[in-house]
Order: structure tokens, then sequence, then C-alpha cells
């Protein structure tokens, strides 16, 4: 029955998120046009609104498990797996933030546009890109907002938990002393398979938000473990979230 259905509803799925895209256009193209911090929270909003308001329109709504985070500026992280991660993010965090994303995502026509306004884009192939980003990254956190990050760089297609983690916002937070707040998305790959951009199915959609991690004091000497007890940490709430909800 699944095999049957599937196509529909990713029809379903696409056509309405083109077509709330092309809807919000004009708002994005206006206040797009303004390099300024009030124009980029608007923009966010939208958005905001919007992911979570589709996601519960196409039957994979958001459900919070945690404490909802308070308004205190954090770097969020969260595991990467599926392509609803960049979606689900938008509906998770409560406050403004600022996400890095993959440059090659700013050449996806319409889409493209809007995600470099609310996206820091990163070459990871290119040194220099990567430090102008974290450049970036340190006065929106200093001065305008949270930052979003998926440590892991892309999707996690192991049999483990989580893959490795990058530095970068571990070299963050200790550099702005921001804690960081992870979050586990423990359901998306059962929502958009990695694999095909085809293999949607409808669901929940969990967010855990674990607790915050302090990195008041800490010099870069303490980043391998501060990296290591954060990813220990959401592997061990991944695992619980699999196996009291297996799909």
């Amino acid at each position: 029955m699944k095999r049957l259905l599937q196509p529909f509803y990713t029809i379903l799925v696409l056509s309405t998120f083109v077509v709330c895209l092309l809807v919000v256009l004009p708002v994005f193209l206006i206040a797009g046009s303004f390099d300024k911090a009030a124009a980029r929270r608007v923009i966010w909003y939208v958005v905001h609104y919007w992911a979570k308001g589709w996601l519960f329109f196409i039957g994979m709504p958001m459900k919070r498990l945690g404490e909802r985070p308070d308004r205190h500026r954090y770097i969020y992280i969260a595991n990467h797996i599926s392509y609803l991660d960049t979606v689900l993010i938008y509906a998770a965090v409560p406050t403004y933030f600022r996400t890095l994303a993959k440059k090659e995502m700013s050449r996806i026509p319409v889409f493209g546009f809007v995600y470099r306004q609310v996206a820091i884009l990163v070459d990871r192939s290119s040194s220099e890109s990567r430090a102008k980003s974290l450049r970036l990254m340190w006065r929106m956190l200093k001065h305008e907002c949270n930052i979003a990050i998926f440590p892991e760089g892309t999707f996690n297609e192991t049999t483990a938990p989580l893959k490795d983690f990058y530095d970068g916002a571990f070299r963050l937070a200790i550099n702005t002393q921001m804690p960081i707040l992870p979050m586990v998305f423990p359901d998306t790959v059962h929502r958009w398979h990695y694999s095909a951009w085809w293999k949607l199915w409808p669901g929940r959609n969990r967010v855990m938000y674990l607790a915050p991690v302090y990195v008041t004091g800490m010099t870069m000497e303490d980043l391998p473990a501060l990296k290591e007890k954060v990813h220990a940490a959401m592997a061990a709430a991944l695992l619980k979230c699999r196996s009291s909800y297996p799909l």
C-alpha cells in the first residue's frame, strides 16, 4: 500500500512546498533588498511560522520533547540525516537565528535566493570561506542572533547514531563563550529518506532538546573534550528516542 500511495504523497508535499515558496517570494524579495538585521528577522519569522504550518498540513507535525529553550542566545546544533532537517530546524528553534549552510544550496532556483537570506553560506572545500563564515557567525552571535549548525556537515549514512563532528561549532562556542544547545531529530529520516528525493512519508517529527552546555572559562585545549561530551549526549538521546518509537 505504501508503495502505491507514496508517489501521490510526494507530489502533494513538493507541490505545496513550491506554491508556498512562490506565495511568500515577494516578501523575501522586498525584505531581502535591505541588508539589515530587522529585514532578516522578518524573513526568519515568515520561515519559522511557515515551517510549523506546512509540516502540520502535510501530515508531518512537530512534537517537542524536553524543556523548550529560553530566550538566551545559543549555538544550536542538531544531527543531520534528511533533507527535511533544514525545514524542521526552522520550526524547532523558537527564536531568530541564522544557520550555516553549504554554498551549493544557493544555486537552487528560487529556493536558493530565499536560503541566502536566512543562511550563512560556506564552501567547505575552501579554507578561506570556512574562516570567513566563522568570523560572520561570531559577529551574528555577539550582535544579532542565535546560530544553528549541523556539526556532522552532511547526511549521516552510517549505522552509527552520529558521524564525527567538525570543530566549527565548538570553536565558535569557546571563542564567543556562548552556550551550546544540542537537539536531536530522530524521525526525519523516516519522513524523507536521504537516499532519494521522492522517498517521503507522513508521521510525526520529534525534536528533543537537550540541556544547554556552558563553556564559560573553556579554552581551545578543552575543545576535544567538549566535542566528545556533546557527541555522546546526542548519540545517547538518539538511541533512546529510536528505542521508544521504533520505525
